[in-house]
């Protein structure tokens, strides 16, 4: 097979099938030969339930995969920053650099937006081959990252995105909910933007037992008790890291949202001080019951977040270029191409950190 590729047909529903090669039509085109593809967890809300919200697979299978690393294969004739050879991360996603979003510099919320694995036919990494535009590969120096770890830079480039909007500064107080990738990675990028204190929240706790390890000195833990409300658990939060009340002028300054469950999406909220900024980076239900009355009363500032805009990419390149990321402890496992499905399980059962899966062999 000279392209193989895994394709999705549905919930539970996975085949390997050759495509085409792909060929180079734009002179800016780039093929890359696939490295490692890092499973998101938005892989696992495809394997199990078919899709996302709207965006779901139905009558055509779809290849999967948006987190990837390889080496380029070919180069359209207008390529000048990348040659065969070079060592890329892929940031999977590229927009119509035309409409009013784009013009706008938030190109990440472009509705023509040309994303790795999503439906209905804009496929993914888990196959050998895959092209992109030339300024959507990013090169990097092979003695200093290596393919694998170059995979989670899409994960940094979220969590760099969050902090930002979000508005991170020198001296904050941050609570991240999440102790997965997205979280732990926030919580790293939020340090390295001048976050005093970090505490992350989770109820796994060899996760959190990572987290803190992995963010340092600035960090501490909490996990949510069970039986108690959201508010509650926020209250002991609070008091369990010596944190004055939002009523007596405490709180936290900033929530970092990375899990998407309603229970810590309202947590999120009462734990904050009046004035606060909260971020939704986990996805969750569209329809989730939020504190809306306290929002109000306390002008807190609520965004959303969505992927990762202008800069966000090359911010996360040069943090891991400089040393302040370091992703090797990050990956937990990785899985022989032929073994796709066992690593969206693996990542279904909450196991490890980051699980990968390696580029087809020869």
């Amino acid at each position: 097979m000279k392209n193989p590729s895994c394709l999705f047909y549905g919930p539970g529903q996975a085949k390997f099938e050759e495509r085409p090669i792909p060929e180079i039509e734009d002179p800016h085109d780039v093929v890359v030969r696939i490295a490692f593809t890092g499973v998101c967890g938005s892989d696992v809300h495809f394997w199990v339930h078919g899709g996302i919200n709207a965006h779901v697979v139905s009558d055509r299978p779809l290849v999967m995969g948006h987190e990837a690393s390889g080496i380029v294969h070919l180069v359209g004739p207008s390529v000048t920053s990348l040659s065969p050879g070079d060592h890329v991360a892929l940031e999977p996603g590229y927009p119509c650099r035309r409409c009013a979003r784009c013009k706008a510099g938030r190109y990440n919320l472009c509705p023509g937006m040309k994303f790795a694995g999503s439906p209905p036919d804009n496929h993914g990494t888990l196959t050998r081959y895959f092209k992109l535009p030339e300024d959507y590969c990013y090169k990097i120096d092979p003695e200093a990252i290596g393919l694998d770890e170059a995979v989670l830079l899409e994960p940094i480039a979220v969590a760099v995105h969050s902090v930002r909007q979000v508005g991170v500064k020198a001296g904050d107080e941050v609570v991240v909910f999440g102790a997965g990738t997205v979280g732990v990675l926030c919580a790293a990028v939020a340090r390295e933007f001048g976050a005093r204190r970090i505490i992350s929240v989770d109820i796994n706790q060899d996760k959190l037992s990572f987290a803190e390890a992995f963010v340092g000195e600035s960090s501490s833990v909490f996990t949510p008790i069970q039986g108690l409300s959201a508010e509650e658990n926020a209250h002991a939060l609070l008091c369990a890291k010596e944190i004055d009340l939002p009523a007596e002028g405490g709180g936290a300054d900033v929530v970092i949202e990375a899990t998407g469950a309603e229970p810590c999406i309202q947590m999120g909220i009462h734990v904050l001080r009046t004035g606060g900024s909260y971020i939704q980076t986990g996805m969750g239900k569209r329809d989730a019951n939020i504190p809306i009355g306290l929002i109000a009363d306390n002008e807190l500032v609520v965004k959303g977040c969505f992927r990762y805009g202008p800069g966000d990419y090359k911010l996360a390149l040069e943090f891991v270029e400089a040393g302040k990321i370091v992703l090797k402890s990050l990956i937990t496992r990785v899985y022989p191409f032929e073994r796709v499905t066992d690593a969206w399980e693996t990542t279904r059962r909450g196991e490890g950190i980051k699980t990968l899966i390696r580029g087809v062999e020869d």
